[in-house]
């Protein structure tokens, strides 16, 4: 066609953009650094998003430790319609690791076990449990949260708030940087378990103050419903005997 009509035949292009910023690819990688062979994520098997994220993050080594390199080597950790799905993504829609954290975990998350930041805020430490159970119980809860963001010291700051109170008050002036450095400070050894004193009567039972919140006006009510079907008691200290007279209360003098 050039030849004969002296027309330049057009050729098909095809655009390729990233939906980082441009210059995350020209980021140097560390020094002797090779990018490894991801394990990649189809959407095909039963690998779940938070087992492939934590494994691409663990393949990355010290590349991990810059959030534009993660951004930059994610997409070789995907294929077929993940890789798809990556591409199709809006231009610079993508600026830090937790924009395309959130991102991945929205499509590809069916969301039916799904936990929240008030899941998080409910939890507990249980007067059995130990500090480092504790802290394990949260971080499952927290690895649950796939579209929460927290950073290192939100975090040891909801693992404090769930302490039993006795340990609260002993390290109230301590600051926690991570959840390790909390298991570090808090050490079981120095914590002597909390038993609550025994009141003289044994049927009374003590509520949970890890576990439970009850207000004002269900104390009540309960107290209430504990003493209903109780016979009444008299007061040892009040008995008093009959008193007696060495006359005759009911002679009249004449």
């Amino acid at each position: 066609m050039r030849d004969q009509f002296g027309i330049k035949p057009k050729v098909n292009t095809y655009s390729y953009w990233t939906p980082y910023p441009p210059a995350y690819d020209l980021i140097p990688l560390p020094n002797r650094y090779k990018v490894p062979d991801f394990t990649k994520f189809s959407r095909q098997d039963d690998t779940s998003i938070m087992e492939h994220v934590n494994r691409f993050i663990i393949q990355c080594e010290e590349a991990a430790n810059k959030d534009e390199l993660r951004v930059h080597l994610f997409s070789s950790s995907l294929s077929g319609s993940a890789f798809t799905w990556f591409i199709s993504l809006t231009p610079n829609s993508i600026i830090t690791w937790a924009d395309l954290e959130k991102q991945f975990h929205k499509y590809f998350f069916s969301g039916v076990h799904e936990k929240k930041l008030t899941d998080l805020v409910r939890l507990r430490q249980r007067n059995d449990e130990s500090v480092e159970s504790f802290v394990q119980r949260l971080w499952d809860v927290k690895n649950k949260c796939y579209s929460l963001v927290l950073d290192d010291r939100q975090l040891a700051d909801l693992a404090y708030q769930g302490l039993l109170p006795h340990i609260k008050d002993k390290y109230a002036s301590q600051e926690f940087e991570s959840l390790s450095h909390l298991v570090q400070r808090i050490s079981d050894q120095d914590i002597k378990a909390f038993e609550p004193r025994k009141a003289w009567n044994k049927k009374v039972s003590f509520a949970d103050e890890a576990t439970s919140l009850v207000s004002d006006k269900e104390l009540v009510i309960g107290l209430a419903d504990w003493v209903k079907n109780k016979k009444p008691m008299s007061c040892p200290f009040d008995h008093k005997e009959p008193e007696k007279f060495a006359f005759d209360i009911f002679h009249k003098s004449r």
